[in-house]
């Protein structure tokens, strides 16, 4: 602990004309946001749960539950500094995972950052750049179709088939009419390419990969390209995102898309952004179905988290009011439901994280 945080514990009650008592947080100094160099082989801040107040006794039973739970890899950064970092059942700080559709939220920004550099706007139509007939809509329908409406998950296009060829594109509903969650979000890849007339990983890597110093690749996977990358590299994104898109002192997507992409982007589902899930909304939608559930996405979480959610429980949550981002890396909570859908696990993790924490 250093001197001047000893002297603010000491002292600050008295100067308030406060009384601490043993259950109150210990006070901080408002630490600066601190951002890891680039060069991930570089060594990263850290503080300890100790020097933040946290109740310590309740790590070892949140261990226990991410364990138990087939957890891969767990971090918490406060203010961008490493405050838990563990591995389980052989994982290590170097081990590559997939994203799953946690990694929807890279796509999103790479769109954000295209639309910022000038070679489209999220208003275009997807044929603008993918040409006319990339579905098997009739000509009318898919002309309704914007890149806005795929990072919103609002295309109207049938969600029965995952796989998505052109076969599978059929029209259900007018463009902006209908929220489902498809796997039709790939083709922002390719609206990225058709735009900047370069490899979406290329324009990926140059314009946000390297910039935040993250390790990682694109992978095609069974239904579609997935990203894979250590653990670190998921927390630097994160903290991209706690920080509205800036890093250190380089402004890496627009804050003013950023903030729209982690806003309701629609009234069907408000607990849905560009990609991201909202926390905190009046109600919310899950994938596979048209039911509307009362009440945030995630009750016991903070109410204006956002986050990437993953199939098998790849989670990146960020929690602006607490300056925190929470990773969870792994294999399915439950392995008989593996695909992605809203579950207890995310609730009962975050009783255990606010065990620690609050």
């Amino acid at each position: 602990m250093s001197y001047l945080r000893l002297l603010l514990i000491l002292f600050l009650p008295a100067l308030t004309g406060c009384t601490k008592t043993s259950d109150d947080p210990v006070p901080l100094p408002n630490e600066a946001m601190y951002f890891p160099p680039a060069d991930y082989t570089a060594a990263w801040e850290a503080t300890s749960p100790a020097s933040l107040g946290w109740n310590q006794a309740a790590i070892q039973p949140l261990n226990d539950y991410l364990a138990q739970k087939h957890t891969k890899s767990f971090m918490i950064l406060v203010n961008g500094r490493i405050v838990m970092e563990e591995y389980f059942n052989g994982h290590t700080a170097g081990t590559a995972w997939q994203w799953n559709s946690a990694g929807k939220t890279l796509v999103a920004t790479t769109i954000g950052i295209a639309q910022q550099e000038g070679f489209l706007s999220i208003n275009d139509k997807v044929s603008k750049f993918l040409g006319t007939g990339w579905t098997s809509e009739p000509a009318a329908k898919e002309d309704l179709i914007t890149t806005r409406n795929l990072l919103t998950m609002t295309s109207g296009i049938n969600d029965e088939n995952e796989l998505v060829i052109k076969s599978n594109l059929t029209y259900l509903a007018d463009a902006g009419t209908r929220w489902s969650y498809h796997n039709v979000f790939q083709k922002l890849m390719d609206v990225v390419g058709g735009a900047t007339n370069d490899d979406f990983e290329v324009f990926f890597n140059v314009m946000l990969k390297e910039k935040i110093g993250m390790e990682g690749f694109w992978n095609m996977g069974i239904i579609y390209k997935i990203y894979h990358s250590n653990t670190r590299s998921m927390a630097r994104f994160g903290l991209l995102a706690l920080n509205k898109g800036k890093w250190d002192k380089e402004q890496i997507i627009n804050e003013p898309f950023f903030t729209e992409s982690t806003s309701s982007s629609q009234a069907i589902n408000p607990s849905y952004g560009y990609l991201w899930w909202l926390n905190g909304k009046t109600s919310y939608m899950v994938p596979g179905g048209q039911t509307v559930y009362p009440g945030p996405l995630v009750p016991n979480a903070p109410s204006d988290m956002f986050a990437a959610m993953g199939a098998e429980d790849q989670r990146i949550y960020v929690c602006p009011a607490k300056k925190m981002v929470v990773i969870r890396m792994g294999n399915a909570s439950d392995p008989a439901n593996p695909s992605f859908a809203l579950s207890g696990f995310d609730n009962a993790l975050w009783e255990k994280i606010n065990a620690v924490i609050n």
